[in-house]
């Protein structure tokens, strides 16, 4: 089994509801655990509020998801002007900060967040969850089944 979907969506804050609704109500219909299904939707949400919120160019960006029967991956991928990814890494802002933490909060409840991030290619965030599926559900019986 291997689900596969992308979307092109435009810049807009209502857009990340849209991502976070499919990506929920496609990994409950599958059958993964609910606090599963809560960290990846988390994650998906700080990325893409991240693109509308900061990213630059065009007025679009690329929601990519990957949806097998161990794991969840997800890219999401803008066309702005990128910027360094490396100062993202380990680092939490000021207590007194009402924003930073995105990168942190996916870090946190994913298994794998990457980023790669250039002037001429925008910035991709790369996010990977393996699933934990609910007993009795769909990805469970399917993972019980001989190869």
């Amino acid at each position: 089994m291997q689900l596969e979907v992308s979307v092109c969506l435009p810049r807009e804050a209502e857009t990340v509801s849209l991502v976070r609704t499919v990506i929920t109500n496609t990994l409950h219909l599958f059958g993964v655990e609910d606090e599963c299904v809560e960290d990846i939707r988390l994650a998906v949400s700080e990325a893409c509020t991240n693109v509308v919120s900061h990213a630059a160019g065009e007025d679009e960006y690329e929601v990519q998801v990957r949806v097998d029967e161990d794991r969840c991956i997800i890219n999401v991928r803008d066309s702005g002007t990128g910027f360094d990814s490396t100062a993202l890494t380990g680092t939490l802002p000021d207590p007194m900060s009402a924003g930073g933490r995105g990168a942190a909060i996916m870090a946190a409840v994913m298994d794998t967040v990457n980023f790669t991030s250039s002037p001429e290619e925008g910035t991709i965030v790369h996010l990977v969850r393996n699933l934990s599926a609910r007993e009795n559900g769909p990805l469970a019986r399917l993972r019980s089944q001989p190869a």
